[in-house]
């Protein structure tokens, strides 16, 4: 942490800001061209005294959720909030994208995947697009209805139990394992960006109506998921083995699902078959 350089950068960006920006009165007396401390403070909902410390260099290491308060206040843009973030000796938190719309990097790779099934993903593993291999294999997405976090293949594993049918039932442990791991990733970079509202609304739902999922969160584990292998289980096909790949955006709030047949198996050839088909089964997960 650079105390001296975060007390001066904390300063600039007080004296730039006019009370009226913020919604605060303007006094014609004052004597100061932006906002006095204690008003960053009581924006920010910090002591005043430790903010008057943090400006004087010889407060303690502010956290992240402190961080981003100050930031808010002080109505600092994207840049500006990052270099504070590493004057504090923090890294700093990943930009948040628009989650009602599918990245167009993921969207141009998906148009591009014919012969496997792809799918691409939320963080919290809502479908926001897919191809039609995974219409077939998968079911054909839900549409209609405000976007939310119910209907994400994590939170219908829990809480809906059909969900589940398409995989082999002694699959079932290390799936649930798996997307916990991958949920708790997940929830400490939305906290880190100040976006962890919808995560934590989720988390408690899931652990009122699922022991499964109660259990598995005190665990504690913590693992993105980026590969596996998985068995599904197709009334057209029967059952069929296919590599999970998973690609991240650059902020993490957005992924790319694809499922590729192993090689020397007769996964490709059941793949082959499946593009014969013409119905997509009913939606399931992934």
């Amino acid at each position: 942490m650079n105390a001296a350089e975060l007390a001066a950068f904390l300063r600039s960006r007080r004296d730039r800001i006019r009370p009226s920006d913020v919604g605060l009165t303007e006094n014609p007396r004052r004597r100061v061209p932006g906002l006095r401390r204690e008003e960053v403070a009581f924006l920010a909902s910090v002591s005043i005294d430790y903010y008057i410390e943090l400006e004087r260099g010889r407060g303690a290491q502010p956290s992240a959720q402190m961080l981003l308060a100050l930031s808010r206040a002080l109505r600092l843009n994207r840049d500006e909030r990052d270099h504070m973030f590493h004057l504090a000796g923090h890294t700093s938190p990943p930009p948040q994208a628009p989650l009602r719309q599918t990245d167009p990097s993921l969207l141009a790779l998906l148009r591009r995947l014919d012969g496997t099934p792809a799918r691409i993903m939320t963080d919290l593993h809502r479908p926001l697009a897919q191809n039609r291999m995974a219409d077939l294999l998968l079911g054909e997405m839900a549409t209609g209805g405000e976007p939310s976090y119910t209907d994400s293949v994590l939170y219908r594993w829990f809480a809906v139990p059909v969900a589940r049918a398409i995989y082999p039932a002694v699959d079932h442990p290390r799936h649930s394992r798996s997307f916990v791991a991958d949920l708790r990733a997940m929830r400490a970079k939305r906290a880190m960006a100040g976006d962890d509202e919808e995560v934590e609304k989720m988390i408690a739902e899931l652990s009122a109506i699922s022991e499964e999922f109660a259990g598995l969160w005190e665990s504690r584990d913590v693992g993105l998921r980026r590969y596996d292998r998985k068995r599904l289980v197709h009334p057209a096909i029967g059952e069929i083995e296919l590599e999970c790949h998973h690609l991240f955006t650059e902020d993490g709030r957005q992924r790319l699902l694809w499922m590729a047949a192993p090689e020397g198996g007769e996964a490709a050839e059941k793949l082959d078959d499946l593009a014969r088909q013409t119905e997509p089964v009913a939606s399931v997960g992934s």
